[in-house]
């Protein structure tokens, strides 16, 4: 399975070359955006759907997701207060958690005791096997409890807490799609009709296909913008970590990246990890 999709992802490359150049060649569209896409998906913890031989089961992944959701919100409304329309950041979380179908007690909860309940948020710097890097973002109202057991976890699975790994990403806004029998070929010329940087076919915790359209900051209100008017149905939009340094690692490597990952996650106080981890050929 996983050669299978290595191969679509060259395949999809050589498209993404050829669709650029012919634009580029055409005289009107001398001001196309060369468009960027990943060889392989890895992007979020939604990656090791297809590499990981644990599974685990769909109860508790889901009661997980609205945990670390719920942690979400609370960081949203600390950072710019209860109430989503001056809360971008919050806005957009609340989208997420409709259309992922979040309790609604459990999201009034969470914006409720945003205030009462103590916690700082922390972004630690980590490498994995095979010299991969990691962003681990936690909220915890005890760094010195979650430092220690975030290192022991990365030791205990042949990582460690490093500085400089942030270099290694870029701040990038992303626009969430659903599939809805998009083509390959498709999900490339609306990334390039709605000026995104990149395109990426990934899968949400349930296992259904979404597209992610990678852009810039500042143009990501304008690309979804776009996308709806191109009729994409679009899901939400938000600021993650994308890398553009990727680590190529082995099938061996990769197994044991998704079990430190899994073991990360399973940390109470971990909201999200990021990595650069790409499979190697």
């Amino acid at each position: 399975m996983l050669g299978d999709m290595i191969l679509r992802a060259f395949r999809l490359t050589a498209r993404v070359s050829a669709a650029v150049q012919s634009r580029c060649q055409c005289p009107a569209l001398h001001s196309c955006r060369a468009l960027h896409s990943s060889p392989a998906l890895w992007a979020g913890h939604n990656k090791w759907s297809k590499v990981k031989d644990i599974k685990i089961p769909k109860d508790a992944a889901r009661s997980r997701m609205i945990a670390k959701y719920a942690m979400m919100i609370r960081i949203a409304v600390r950072e710019g207060g209860p109430n989503p329309e001056f809360n971008v950041a919050l806005a957009q979380l609340l989208e997420q958690c409709r259309n992922k179908n979040l309790p609604k007690a459990t999201i009034e909860g969470a914006i409720k005791g945003a205030k009462s309940k103590p916690g700082v948020q922390y972004v630690y710097e980590a490498t994995g096997p095979g010299g991969c890097t990691l962003l681990i973002e936690v909220l915890t109202d005890n760094n010195t409890r979650s430092h220690q057991e975030i290192k022991h976890i990365l030791m205990k699975h042949g990582g460690a807490l490093c500085e400089g790994a942030r270099r290694n990403f870029d701040r990038k806004g992303v626009v969430a799609a659903s599939r809805d029998g998009i083509s390959s070929e498709k999900a490339l010329e609306l990334a390039i009709e709605a000026g995104a940087e990149d395109v990426q076919e990934i899968e949400d915790e349930e296992e259904r296909p979404i597209l992610q359209f990678i852009c810039d900051i500042a143009s990501m209100k304008a690309v979804r913008s776009a996308l709806e008017s191109l009729r994409v149905h679009t899901l939400s939009s938000g600021l993650e970590f994308v890398s553009h340094t990727p680590s190529l690692l082995t099938q061996t490597q990769l197994e044991t990246a998704s079990t430190l990952l899994e073991a990360l996650n399973d940390c109470p106080d971990v909201v999200r990890v990021w990595d650069n981890i790409h499979a190697q050929t």
